[in-house]
């Protein structure tokens, strides 16, 4: 049976989620706890390969799994496999052609500020400690640019497997949530460290500057990639 499974994780002491010869990772402890659970599994996948400490609410994965539990069951048994940073939120039966990747419709993140003056220990690997003054009129007028169809080579490494660079932005907005500012947004798909570095970028410069980068501008021109601690992958549609 091919099973979807919705994720959570804290990616603190991951070495991200592929798979990587003697590094804690995210699907090598997905990948022993099916092990555990099923007599034999394959083609696991994932919606989107998250880097070395990025966290996630609602990562989706697809895997087809024989001589387990029955599928109401499945999460319950994974999580007794897993380790008590990742927890499969449900596991449900899925069409024989659905991938976790290739089905995805759209994904959304969420990157979390901490505005506080003063740090926390207990956002030091949840957010990104900022406590300088911040335009809020400018950070709105930047995520109300981002929304459509753009060039975002800008925000990507250079050196980058990535061949196409337009990406569709469908929603993106700032919020403020107690000493947090987040920023919320949802695309078709997303290049590598696009996000961390649109909210690094964001935070240093203009709307204006923003527009022009979002012609296809070179990634030195874009500003800081923000720390990959205050990144959350939300939510994948399918």
């Amino acid at each position: 049976m091919r099973l979807k499974l919705t994720l959570e994780y804290d990616g603190t002491r991951f070495r991200g989620w592929a798979t990587q010869p003697n590094l804690r990772t995210v699907e090598g402890v997905v990948r022993d706890a099916l092990g555990w659970v099923y007599e034999s599994w394959e083609r696991l996948a994932v919606a989107g390969r998250t880097d070395t400490g990025v966290h996630a609410l609602g990562q989706v994965a697809s895997v087809d799994a024989a001589g387990g539990p029955p599928v109401e069951r499945a999460a319950q048994a994974l999580n007794t496999a897993l380790p008590d940073d990742v927890s499969v939120l449900t596991a449900e039966e899925a069409a024989p052609d659905f991938h976790a990747r290739h089905s995805a419709l759209a994904r959304s993140y969420r990157y979390r500020i901490w505005r506080r003056e003063t740090p926390s220990p207990f956002e030091q690997h949840q957010s990104y400690w900022f406590p300088h003054a911040v335009d809020h009129e400018a950070l709105a007028d930047c995520a109300d640019l981002l929304i459509g169809e753009h060039d975002f080579r800008a925000f990507t490494p250079t050196g980058t497997q990535h061949q196409a660079f337009r990406r569709e932005v469908r929603e993106a907005a700032w919020f403020e949530r107690g000493d947090a500012l987040e920023l919320e947004i949802t695309a078709n798909s997303f290049l590598r460290h696009m996000v961390r570095t649109l909210v690094g970028t964001i935070l240093e410069q203009s709307p204006e500057q923003l527009a022009r980068l979002l012609q296809g501008a070179s990634r030195d021109l874009a500003g800081t990639t923000a720390p990959a601690h205050g990144l959350y992958l939300e939510s994948v549609e399918y």
